[in-house]
């Protein structure tokens, strides 16, 4: 006898394009910094994580963030560059590996800006750069004011890195202007207090962030996917907003769409919270809403507690994914990430397409102590 397929299954394994990339489903992994690449370079142990996942029926993996090539991009020599012949290497065999167990793939592409402290590897002596010098609590940090050349150089680094994905074998690049790192630093009035082209008003901030999808859509295939992760929330500042209303978040998403971003990845804590008064829509509906381009949701999937409690230490009980569902099948948002019930369980995609939700286990913090 045939079982009929689960509504999980229904609603969850349907395909979608994603400019050039049919992605099989509508599961995606969401981005985790893990630090297990000494040297900035992903081994073997990297390449089987992505790939169990990918194997269990993840449609489309987003890479914890990697480092692209700019000496203040980063702050860890265990958190993978992709800039480098044997750190791009690493990731053309993860890229291979995932696409052998089925799944498609995209490498996060990250500068985390006036986050850097200074004297940290993998480029000691670079100091960390932001739009106005500021830290996300609004103070002085240890780095400068970025120059235009700053400005240019980073531009470039992303271009570059973004070319380097397609050349060996990514299907899209993300790029992250989320949680107060360096995009971000520029979209927020907290931490830009430039006065040139790159302050200023909501739609003049947005232009660093705009050059750069700009310089990576002219820099791959027209039919090579970019997606764009932002978020209102920042590292330290978790009641911080960039935009009040659904008007100002048009006014910014409407010039990073124009300049070619296929996709919103909308970051937040709890993907249920409506983001505007009179509205049930989520950060990714509006997104989508406002754009007309496919959105992410993402933020405590399965899951009863937010991250941030895991990093403190504290587990979280699974929990029931009718809402979600709910949502997907009224077409509020295209795609949904899952961060930790996919780091503790690479079988979680399957047994969720399987109906097997009994099978599904809590979140315990030791999980991000390992590669499982």
């Amino acid at each position: 006898m045939t079982l009929a397929p689960s509504r999980a299954a229904q609603i969850l394994s349907r395909p979608l394009a994603l400019n050039g990339l049919t992605v099989p489903n509508r599961i995606v992994m969401a981005p985790m910094t893990r630090q297990f690449s000494p040297g900035g370079i992903p081994g073997e142990d990297v390449v089987s994580y992505y790939a169990r996942r990918a194997a269990a029926g993840v449609g489309l993996i987003v890479t914890e963030g990697t480092y692209i090539g700019h000496e203040s991009a980063g702050q860890s020599d265990r958190i993978p560059r992709f800039h480098g012949e044997e750190q791009l290497a690493g990731w053309a065999k993860v890229a291979e590996a995932v696409h052998a167990a089925g799944g498609k793939i995209v490498p996060q592409l990250w500068h985390i800006g006036m986050v850097r402290s200074a004297g940290e590897p993998p480029f000691a002596e670079a100091p960390a750069v932001g739009p106005s010098g500021l830290r996300i609590n609004g103070t002085a940090g240890e780095g400068r004011e970025m120059t235009q050349a700053d400005l240019d150089d980073v531009i470039a680094a992303f271009a570059e890195a973004a070319a380097d994905a397609e050349r060996i074998g990514f299907d899209g690049v993300e790029l992250h202007g989320a949680h107060g790192y360096l995009i971000d630093q520029f979209l927020w009035e907290g931490t830009n207090r430039r006065t040139d082209a790159y302050g200023g008003d909501l739609v003049a901030r947005t232009r660093f962030a705009t050059e750069i999808v700009a310089a990576v859509r002219a820099a791959v295939s027209p039919s090579f996917p970019v997606l764009f992760r932002y978020s209102q929330w920042k590292q330290e500042a978790y009641d911080a907003r960039l935009a009040e209303t659904p008007e100002e978040l048009g006014a910014l998403l409407f010039p990073l769409a124009e300049a070619g971003v296929d996709a919103f990845h909308a970051s937040t804590r709890r993907y249920w919270l409506p983001e505007f008064e009179g509205s049930d829509l989520n950060l990714a509906g509006w997104t989508k809403k406002l754009t007309g381009k496919p959105a992410i949701t993402v933020g405590s999937v399965g899951l009863d507690g937010d991250f941030i409690s895991g990093f403190a230490g504290e587990g979280a009980a699974a929990a029931g994914l009718d809402n979600l569902l709910d949502r997907l099948e009224r077409e509020e948002f295209d795609l949904v990430a899952v961060g930790r019930a996919l780091l503790q369980d690479p079988e979680w995609a399957a047994k969720v397409l399987d109906g097997r939700h009994g099978e599904l286990t809590a979140f315990d913090p030791a999980a991000m102590g390992s590669l499982s």
